[in-house]
């Protein structure tokens, strides 16, 4: 009896001191590492949707998601948007297939018509990807949004697409684009709430790189801390108290 007691309070003791480390041990990483790692770990998913869409479009020899990911990097560091978003739209953007010979001229042209329109990344990549993808009836999409263009450059794009120069078309889009929105994304980036966006972003990348390096190590550990609490049952708690209690 007294002997059972002991050994069932001393194996309760044990669990309790175990269970106590997991929880501290969850608890530091997550003030610690795990936004560090969070970090990039929201970039390697903006990277691998990026590769994944290139795949899907079948333009995989086309392109890459490294020139990709260097080219939304740039644009960061001249406007302060985070490369996570650029690279999210990115990957949306490659889903409008007819956009090639284009496609960084326009992943520009997006980040300027969102920061004037104060809309989300993801409205001005489909705005402006539906209008690319199809000029002609993408221009009526642009013209709902307040976005106007002349009756010469409508009978103009629909020209060099009845001529199958899709590029063309594409082109007087993106220019007039320009024209009315050019490079408002960085001119924003010289403000001061520009500037505080452009640390944040950069502040991003530092926390990336970290998290990085510590990724490896905080998802073992993760999956040791999953296996404890997984395996810590009700009826192992209730056998352990009963035994604590004599």
């Amino acid at each position: 009896g007294i002997r059972n007691t002991r050994n069932g309070g001393q194996a309760f003791s044990v669990f309790r001191s175990k269970l106590l480390l997991a929880s501290f041990g969850v608890g530091l990483f997550t003030r610690a590492t795990v936004d560090q790692v969070k970090a990039f770990g929201r970039q390697e998913q903006a990277v691998r949707r990026v590769t994944s869409t290139i795949i899907s479009t079948g333009r995989i020899f086309k392109t890459s998601s490294k020139e990709i990911s260097n080219f939304a990097s740039e644009l960061q560091k001249t406007t302060g948007i985070s490369d996570e978003l650029i690279l999210e739209s990115s990957a949306l953007l490659l889903t409008f297939t007819n956009v090639e010979e284009v496609f960084n001229r326009a992943q520009s042209v997006i980040l300027d018509v969102a920061t004037a329109m104060g809309q989300d990344l993801q409205s001005a990549t489909i705005q402006v990807g539906k209008a690319l993808q199809d000029p002609t009836k993408g221009l009526s999409a642009l013209s709902r949004v307040g976005i106007q263009f002349s009756e010469i450059q409508k009978r103009q794009i629909k020209e060099f697409e009845q001529l199958g120069e899709t590029a063309e078309a594409q082109k007087i889009i993106l220019t007039e684009l320009e024209v009315q929105f050019g490079a408002l994304a960085i001119a924003m980036r010289n403000t001061a709430t520009g500037q505080i966006e452009a640390m944040n972003a950069a502040f991003g990348d530092l926390q990336e790189k970290i998290g990085k390096q510590m990724a490896p190590a905080v998802t073992s550990l993760s999956e040791i801390f999953k296996g404890i609490f997984e395996n810590t049952t009700q009826s192992t708690i209730t056998k352990i108290k009963s035994l604590a209690s004599g």
